[in-house]
This record gives structure tokens, sequence and C-alpha cells, in this order.
């Protein structure tokens, strides 16, 4: 048996609970109160419906730099400057997956490896994982989400919410999955500085997988999870309007295990992710 990892715990909670208060089960749970009270990240409507319409913009075109974005949402009538497009898009974490001018997360001091799968393409399960990192908004602010997919299969292995842009969530994200499925030959991410990172990559070469990385302006290098992305969007994200982050967690956490469970995948001839990682 695993410990329950902190999300769990936290969708164990119930605000309405007619004995126990909610400071009260975080304590029984041995969850922090201030992991519990997560708050998405406060913006203005103003500014969070322009990083909406920066977002679906980028599902549709993920090769679109600021300058493009920038064109592209004045064709659609947004008064916006490419200054103003080049800060929200690195809030968001988002960069163009093509060659030419565009915002880099990647940090200097951190080393990049090599693109390994165009070599070693993977052919069954556990073969290689592959990570990322998107922007969730919601009707008062915005949340990160990262997930961890076996690339074969396109199986969603681990994921987690964070309200900060950090290495703290993916990490937890990456113990879960080592936990649960075991190591995967070799595994892939962008030049993210939560990727590059000593912390995370070292928690990889402890468990002795090989590291690859995307290399700069390749579409393809990591298209699954990018599939992904635009699936979890267009079919739960912006169908609902998750105004509490518990309320995203479970409509997450469903949406998950209807992905890898129920939901056939044309790219597998309509099979399921589990079926074809070998757990249905």
């Amino acid at each position: 048996m695993h410990p329950p990892r902190s999300r769990d715990r936290r969708c164990l909670i119930e605000p309405d609970h007619p004995q126990l208060s909610v400071a009260q089960q975080c304590r029984l749970l041995g969850l922090p109160r201030s992991t519990y009270d997560y708050r998405p990240v406060a913006v203005s409507s103003e500014e969070l419906a322009l990083m909406e319409a920066i977002d679906r913009q980028y599902l549709d075109t993920p090769w679109y730099g600021s300058r493009q974005m920038t064109a592209a949402l004045r064709r659609r009538g947004w008064p916006v400057n490419r200054k103003r497009i080049q800060r929200l898009m690195r809030k968001m974490g988002l960069q163009a997956i093509a060659p030419g001018p565009h915002t880099s997360r990647k940090q200097p001091q951190h080393p990049v490896y090599p693109y390994l799968l165009r070599d070693h393409p993977p052919r069954a399960p556990n073969d290689a994982w592959a990570a990322d990192i998107t922007f969730v908004p919601m009707p008062i602010g915005f949340m990160y989400l990262v997930a961890i997919i076996d690339w074969h299969s396109r199986f969603v292995l681990a994921w987690e919410l964070s309200n900060t842009l950090d290495t703290a969530f993916c990490l937890e994200a990456l113990d879960t999955a080592l936990q649960r499925f075991g190591m995967p030959g070799i595994f892939n991410t962008d030049q993210g500085t939560q990727f590059t990172s000593e912390a995370f990559t070292n928690r990889l070469k402890t468990a002795e997988v090989a590291i690859s990385m995307d290399g700069r302006g390749r579409v393809y290098d990591n298209i699954f999870v990018e599939r992904l992305w635009r699936s979890v969007k267009y079919e739960l994200v912006y169908l609902h309007e998750f105004r509490e982050v518990l309320d995203l967690l479970k409509g997450l956490e469903t949406y998950f295990e209807y992905f890898n469970h129920r939901r056939p995948n044309q790219g597998l001839d309509e099979a399921t992710p589990a079926e074809v990682y070998g757990l249905a």
C-alpha cells in the first residue's frame, strides 16, 4: 500500500461535516490546513479572459509565438500589444513549439539533455514516459496542472495541481508514478525549469531512468501530452465552471479515470489507454 497523496486527502475533506470542522479533519488526515486551502492564482476578470483566449488559441496553434499570438488576438478584437502577450504566455508557462523568436522557459544554469525518442521509439508500455505542465483557468483565477503519461499507451500515470509554477508538484507526480508503475526506460519532457532542475533530474538518475528532452522548435517531440491537454480542456475544463479547487480536483480525478479506462483512442485503434497499458 502506498501512502495517500495530499491531493487524495484533500478530496476526503467534507466542508459541511456536521461534527468535524475542516481544521479537525485536516489534523486527522495529517494534511496541513494551508494545503487544503489552495486558492487559484488571483487575476482580474479581464486578464483572466485574455489568458483563456490565449490558451484556446494555443491549443489550436501551439506553434504560435508571442508575435503570431498577438496578431491572432488582435484579429479577434483584443486590443493587445506583444509585450503584454509575452508576459502572459510566460506566466502561463507557454512557449511556441516551432522555430522562431519566442519566450523560452529554459534555465541557462540547468543542463539540457538530448532527445532520445527519435532513435529509441517506444514500442511497449514503460519504454518511455512523458510529462508536461498546462494552465487551467477557473472563474476567479487559474491553477497549473502537471501530468505524466506512458508514451506507448497514452495512459495517464500521475497528475498534480498547484497554484505555483514550481518543481515541488512535478516531483510529487513523478514520485507517485514511480511508486505505482515502476520505472520507464526513458523520461521525456520539455526544457522547462521544473524538469531541468537538479531535484527533478536527480530523482530520475537515482531511479536509473534515461533523461530525454525535447529539441527546441520540434513540434512532435511531446505530441501525445499536447493532445492530452486539448482533450482535458475541451472535454472538461471549458465545459464546466469549477469555482473551487476541490471541485476541480474531483473533476480531473473523474476525467482521467474516464480517459484511461473508458475513452476509446483513435490513435490506439479505438482501444483505451488502460487496455494498451495492460490494466484493463
